[in-house]
Order: structure tokens, then C-alpha cells, then sequence
């Protein structure tokens, strides 16, 4: 049965001074060293967290949370599976689109690159691409006009820029009197978007939607239909309803499954990064158990007082367990303050360290995300104080049985 005396001796030896002043030192820091190690764990976690936001976003900014599309590669009664799949109570938006792969020709510069038909109207509904036009207008995409939108790093390969020509050549031939010649088309480039994904920029070109079936051949048939959810992380289940809703044959895929190896990647990294991180915490517990041994040699006699005076030995085991405890909850409350207030701060201050040296982490000429952002999750930083209090709490168990080891008898024969 737990009582007050336990807390009142574990309490003043935790803060008692001892001959040497050594023991005290120790249990300071043990209990920073706990404090970094949170501090740390949460705000490389919250950076990881940031950055899988912000790659996320620019994937999704291209490609929709959930398509619908056919074996067969053509969907031909598109408009009536838009009006279907946009009924359902998750799906916000809706847009067809022409998927298919070319190669593109300026000059003697040769790219191989996808071609993706839109009509420009709707899929500002389902995507941001055309929030991402750095340069020209989008608005200039109208059907029969043949313009094209390049990504950045696609007209920087190919060496053309805003009202230039660009040759599409299609994999479809034609047939003639001189043999098999592949279909090809002179597009003008009305502009060039950037939405910081090389994949992107570097092998995807817009052009609307008609003239992207013209050139394919696809008549009034389009691949699919692009679809934007009230929550993106709902995709997996909108898409297995509305697969059973849409009878016959269609496929609905979602974002989790187009790029599951590179989320994949990163929640393995995050797992790893926390592992390697705990360590640091798992060091720091481990001096706690230094400081509890040192405590337990230097008040022996005191231990054995106690026994003589009626504790037993479970009574003294709850003492030094405590005062471990006590060691471990004041550095995981240090370490949890810091870290949340430097993940909370991290865009602020790593701005700061640049200007005050003059340094630049994240070069914008090399890395598509120059800054450092930060995504604090609250049941990270539970995780991590569980972390750290069940990491001090059994590193004070070794010790608190040794000292409940004691006997009266030897430890007061030469006192």
C-alpha cells in the first residue's frame, strides 16, 4: 500500500545535497539528458512531419486523390460516370481528362513527356496546377487552338519558352501510300508551370482536353475521370465504395495506392528517425540508474535506519523508485516544453539563424522546398512522453531492489 512517506524520503533525497555534490550532478544530467532527447525527438519528428505535408501537397497538386478509369484504357461514357460518382456524399469535385504519352520535339531537343488533356474550367476543381503557372496564362487553353502548358524543367530541357513552337509526336501511326508515319502536331506554348516536383515539371505538358483526344485519337472518349474527396485520407474507402457502386468495367484507384512506395518510404524513415532518436533518451535513462546507484551506496546507513525503524522492504524500494521517478517526469515536462515550442517556432527560427549567419540551408536553386517547415502532432508528443516515463521508470527498478537488499546489520556495522 502506497503511502506518504515513500513520496516525503524519495522527494528529499532527490533534492538533498550529498558530500561531494557528484550525485547531484548526475541526477541534473540525467534529467537534461532526458529533456534534449524529447526536445529533439519532437521537433525532428514535427520537421519530418512538415515535410511529408509539403510533398504531399505538391503531389496531390498534380495528381487527384481518387481517378476513375477503364481496363481497356477508354472511358466513353464518361459524363454519365462523373454525374454518378459525383452524387456520392465524399466527392467534391469532377473532371474528366486525356492521358497519354508522346514525345516532344523542339529544334534538334528531343523529350519524351506526358500529355494530359483538361478542360481548364474544371479541373482548377480537382487539382492546382494551374494555380502553379509561373508564367503566361491559362486561360489562354481553349480547344482547337493547340496551345500547350510545359513544365519548367521540361522547356528548360527542350530549350523553348513562352510562344514558341513545340512538335507532340504521337506513338499512334498513320498509314499511307509512303508507309507507317507517327502522328505528330505543332503546339504553342502559352505557358509554363511549376509545382515543385521535378516528376512533374520535368515529364508533364497541359493541353486541353479536345485537342488532347484529337491528337490521340480517342474521339469523344476520354481516359478518366479525376476526382477531389472532403478528405483525402477518407481515398481508400471513397474508392472501394464507389467501385462497388460502379458496375461494370472500372477501375478506382486512389493517391495511397498511385504513390504508395514513396509514402511507404517516408513513414519508414519517420519509424527509424523515432528509434534512433529514442536512444538519446534510453542513454539519459541509463544515468539515472548511475545516480540511483550512487544514491543507494551513500545512504546505506539511512536505509538501514529505516528498516530498523519498521519499513520494509518493499518500503524501500518504492523510495528510490520514486525518486527516479520523480528525476524522469521533471526532464520529459522539460524536454516536452521545449520541443513543442521549438517545433511550433521552427519556420521562424531557422529564418533567424540563416540572417544572423549568414548561411543558407535549403538552397532555393537546389532543393524545390527551401524552407524548413514544421507539423506538430499531438499524438507524437504522447508517444514520446510515454517514451521517456517508461524508460525512466525502468531504469530506476535495478537499483530500488538493490537498496531494498539492504541488511540493517552490515550496513550500520561501521558506522
Amino acid at each position: 500500500m502506497f503511502r506518504p512517506l515513500e513520496l516525503f524520503v524519495g522527494m528529499r533525497y532527490t533534492h538533498a545535497k550529498s558530500r561531494t555534490h557528484f550525485v547531484s550532478f548526475i541526477s541534473l544530467t540525467s534529467m537534461l539528458g532526458i529533456a534534449l532527447g524529447v526536445t529533439a525527438l519532437i521537433t525532428v519528428l514535427s520537421v519530418m512531419n512538415g515535410f511529408e505535408r509539403e510533398l504531399r501537397e505538391r503531389i496531390l497538386g498534380m495528381a487527384s486523390h481518387a481517378t476513375v478509369t477503364t481496363f481497356g484504357g477508354r472511358l466513353q461514357d464518361w459524363s454519365q460516370v462523373e454525374q454518378t460518382v459525383s452524387e456520392h456524399p465524399s466527392v467534391i469535385a469532377a473532371a474528366p481528362y486525356v492521358r497519354g504519352e508522346t514525345m516532344l520535339s523542339a529544334g534538334k531537343q528531343v523529350s519524351g513527356a506526358l500529355i494530359r488533356g483538361i478542360l481548364p474550367e474544371e479541373e482548377a476543381q480537382v487539382s492546382d496546377v494551374l494555380a502553379h503557372v509561373r508564367v503566361g496564362d491559362a486561360r489562354e487553353l481553349k480547344a482547337g487552338e493547340f496551345g500547350i502548358l510545359l513544365g519548367s524543367e521540361l522547356a528548360y530541357s527542350l530549350g523553348i519558352g513562352l510562344g514558341d513552337a513545340v512538335t507532340v509526336v504521337s506513338p499512334q501511326v498513320i498509314v499511307g501510300p509512303t508507309g507507317a508515319l507517327p502522328r505528330l502536331k505543332r503546339f504553342k506554348v502559352i505557358g509554363l508551370f511549376e509545382v515543385g516536383m521535378y516528376e512533374y515539371d520535368r515529364g508533364v505538358a497541359l493541353v486541353h482536353m479536345q485537342d488532347a483526344a484529337r491528337l490521340l485519337r480517342l474521339g469523344d472518349d476520354v481516359t478518366g475521370v479525376r476526382l477531389k474527396l472532403d478528405d483525402l485520407f477518407a481515398a481508400p474507402r471513397v474508392s472501394r465504395e464507389l467501385g462497388a457502386q460502379l458496375a461494370g468495367d472500372y477501375r478506382v484507384e486512389d493517391w495511397t495506392r498511385q504513390h504508395a512506395n514513396f509514402f511507404r518510404a517516408v513513414k519508414t524513415e519517420k519509424r527509424v528517425m523515432f528509434i534512433i532518436l529514442t536512444l538519446i533518451i534510453a542513454v539519459a535513462a541509463f544515468n539515472i540508474v548511475s545516480t540511483l546507484v550512487m544514491v543507494v551506496t551513500d545512504k546505506r546507513a539511512d536505509i538501514a535506519i529505516l528498516r530498523t525503524l519498521g519499513a520494509t522492504p518493499a518500503t524501500i524500494m518504492r523510495i528510490f523508485v520514486i525518486q527516479g521517478a520523480i528525476i524522469g517526469v521533471l526532464g520529459t515536462l522539460l524536454g516536452l516544453a521545449g520541443g513543442i515550442a521549438l517545433a511550433l517556432n521552427v519556420e521562424t527560427i531557422v529564418p533567424a539563424i540563416e540572417g544572423l549567419f549568414n548561411v543558407e540551408f535549403l538552397a532555393a536553386d537546389v532543393y524545390y522546398i527551401s524552407d524548413v517547415p514544421s507539423e506538430l502532432h499531438w499524438n507524437d508528443v504522447g508517444l514520446m512522453a510515454g517514451v521517456a516515463l517508461v524508460l525512466s521508470l525502468l531504469a530506476t527498478l535495478y537499483p530500488a531492489w538493490r537498496a531494498a537488499r539492504t541488511q540493517p546489520a552490515e550496513a550500520l556495522r561501521y558506522e
